[in-house]
């Protein structure tokens, strides 16, 4: 692989972006030693602080293995990183990659339903009260990144009803991966964002406490965003 020296804006960042985007586009192979420390250190111009912080921050994503006194080699992400990860796999090499946004996508799609489903056995009047508010907001919203916003307020105003640790972390690590793309996404989920009934229909079965007819007003609703995803990875696809 190929390290170039970087700027000094952000040091640690920078190193850690370079050593991921090797590991995930498979120039660092699975089982490789990287350089010391020292080496990387020199090839890079930067400290070894520096390079220290980013294979800490490599370790604790699992794409490294750090063993004392020996050297720093590359494991097999795929096996054994977790949902942090999702940001850098959707924009690898400064590009979208496709196969990703449609695995998001399906996670959504299987996720939303169990998490409004939850919602309705487990939340209070506070939580029904937040996303009335919530979904006022959305009404009255005039453009596609605003209503997204507005989407993901939603979204997170479920999760907190549904009361699950794990889902909470789930729908954090979608979020993340998500949220920096709202602006190009706008146009692709206008007719989810825009369906207010749909989301009046999930907040008056939680509000219900019905978890069937909660399921099946988010499974409706994310369908809608699905669908306009899949037929533009179609399209890309004939491309």
């Amino acid at each position: 692989m190929a390290l170039a020296p970087v700027s000094r804006t952000s040091l640690p960042d920078e190193v850690f972006g370079q050593l991921v985007d090797g590991i995930l586009g498979g120039e660092l192979v699975v089982g490789e030693a990287l350089p010391s420390e020292r080496a990387l250190a020199e090839t890079l111009g930067v400290s070894r602080p520096a390079v220290r912080e980013a294979l800490q921050r490599l370790a604790q994503s699992r794409l490294v293995a750090i063993r004392q006194g020996e050297s720093t080699t590359v494991r097999d992400w795929t096996t054994s990183a977790g949902l942090d990860l999702l940001p850098h796999l959707l924009v690898a090499g400064g590009k979208l990659d496709p196969t990703v946004i449609e695995s998001i996508i399906e996670v959504r799609q299987l996720v939303g339903p169990l998490v409004a489903g939850h919602a309705a056995e487990r939340r209070d009047d506070g939580d029904v009260a937040r996303l009335r508010e919530i979904l006022d907001e959305l009404t009255t919203a005039t453009d596609d990144t605003a209503r997204q916003q507005i989407a993901l307020r939603f979204w997170d105003q479920v999760v907190i009803a549904a009361r699950s640790i794990a889902l909470r972390l789930l729908f954090n690590a979608l979020r993340d991966a998500y949220e920096p793309l709202l602006e190009a996404t706008g146009p692709l989920l206008h007719d989810e964002v825009t369906h207010i009934a749909g989301y009046r229909a999930i907040v008056d079965a939680i509000a219900a406490g019905n978890a069937d007819a909660s399921r099946v007003a988010a499974s409706e609703l994310l369908a809608r965003g699905s669908r306009a995803v899949e037929e533009l990875l179609s399209r890309l696809d004939a491309e």
